[in-house]
């Protein structure tokens, strides 16, 4: 991890502790779960929304009202909005992927779910999926939540991190893991 990464992750999660224990005070923690939902999508969804959270040529007064007025078509909640506000107000907003992914963690502990990121070389179909989330739930013991990545390049085969676990089934690595062997050998 790049040290401003670390940095990153560091406030959001001081930001995301904060939220969340607002929004599970005010029983508002659906209401949070929806806006975590919200912002991951207009993140993924709109590189002028990234621009605006990360270019130093916005200025402050400019990314406040920006984002006051995103908050409000977006109709996020009181807490999220005001989090945004102060997230503009002091500069910060560019912590808001790394805020959003703590606080959708944080959201699934209280939930007593896990998430899984799986990577696949093709889309999994419902069974499947559903077939593996009870794979995993028999192994880590909790629900578990699935975020699928497709990768291509993978070839075949899945890689699955739950928590700081990592199973790499993928063809791309056996074959690499068979080349560095016939390297070794010759």
């Amino acid at each position: 991890m790049s040290e401003t990464a670390g940095i990153s992750t560091g406030i959001a999660e001081r930001y995301a502790s904060a939220v969340f224990d607002l929004a599970k005070e005010g029983k508002g923690l659906k209401a949070l779960e929806s806006d975590v939902a919200a912002l991951e999508g207009v993140i993924a969804d709109s590189a002028d929304f990234r621009t605006l959270l990360t270019s130093p040529l916005y200025s402050r007064d400019e990314q406040q009202t920006a984002i006051a007025a995103v908050a409000k078509k977006m109709k996020l909640s009181t807490t999220t909005s005001n989090v945004l506000s102060l997230l503009a107000s002091k500069r910060r907003l560019f912590v808001l992927p790394q805020l959003a992914t703590v606080l959708r963690e944080r959201l699934a502990e209280e939930r007593g779910e896990v998430t899984a990121e799986v990577t696949t070389a093709k889309a999994l179909t419902k069974a499947q999926m559903d077939k593996l989330a009870k794979t995993l739930k028999a192994q880590v013991g909790k629900a578990v939540t699935i975020q699928e990545t497709v990768d291509e390049s993978i070839i075949g085969g899945l890689i699955v991190k739950v928590g700081s676990k990592m199973i790499d089934t993928s063809i791309k690595s056996k074959l690499n893991a068979l080349q560095n062997t016939m390297k070794e050998v010759g």
